[in-house]
């Protein structure tokens, strides 16, 4: 692995375009030295380690709560969406990484009609060396635009999915929040979001532009309000 030269990263907020926020401000710098040779399981339980997954090419990761999360679910969804073609021509990779067994992969990835790379890192050695948060904090940047459900009806749908799910479990640390990075080729980060909360995910428009990937638009997500 190439030594890390003072990485560029960014915790940034949910408006950064409207607010018109520097972007290129080194505000964090994961040591990814000690990430990359932590290891990643694909569906088959096919193991490689993290630093494989950006070392010849710039990737888009993201990091989900659990596999049984809503809010999960419903962002995964939407990157579902984004033409492979699109990053091919940007040669970006786009990789989810959850934290559960790889034996929940392949319903995960059916439930959500997620067709690009996805990985676990079991063990959650990965998040703890990037600093990904444990707990919900509400010092968040705002709520997610990718998020169709309430709390009650999102939990409910969750919970269904967890008694139809082979094994009965969390998939996954319930209090263990997730996050985004784009970082590649080699340890050059170019953006680090770490999530606050369960709806605190990083609007994927916004990760696209970041990675220079083009954008879809992202129609009819208006927020939910709680009640």
């Amino acid at each position: 692995m190439d030594s890390i030269s003072t990485p560029v990263t960014q915790q940034i907020g949910r408006n950064v375009e409207e607010r018109g926020v520097e972007l290129h401000a080194p505000l964090y710098h994961p040591d990814l030295e000690l990430a990359a040779s932590c290891l990643v399981r694909d569906r088959n339980g096919r193991s490689s380690q993290f630093g494989d997954l950006y070392r010849d090419t710039k990737a888009i990761i993201i990091f989900v709560r659990n596999f049984l999360c809503y809010t999960c679910k419903e962002y995964v969804e939407d990157l579902a969406n984004i033409p492979k073609s699109f990053l091919q021509k940007a040669d970006v990779r786009l990789i989810v990484i959850g934290q559960s067994s790889h034996l929940h992969i392949q319903q995960f990835c059916s439930t959500t009609g997620y067709p690009h790379e996805i990985y676990v890192d079991s063990n959650r050695e990965i998040y703890s060396k990037l600093g990904m948060k444990r707990g919900e904090s509400s010092a968040s940047s705002g709520r997610s635009p990718h998020i169709k459900s309430n709390y009650i009806s999102g939990s409910i749908k969750s919970i269904w999915r967890a008694m139809k799910s082979p094994a009965f479990d969390f998939q996954g640390d319930p209090a263990q929040q997730g996050g985004a990075i784009i970082v590649g080729p080699g340890n050059n980060v170019h953006f680090l979001h770490h999530d606050m909360n369960r709806y605190d995910q990083m609007p994927i428009s916004t990760l696209l532009r970041c990675a220079g990937v083009e954008t879809i638009p992202f129609v009819g997500h208006q927020p939910i309000l709680e009640v």
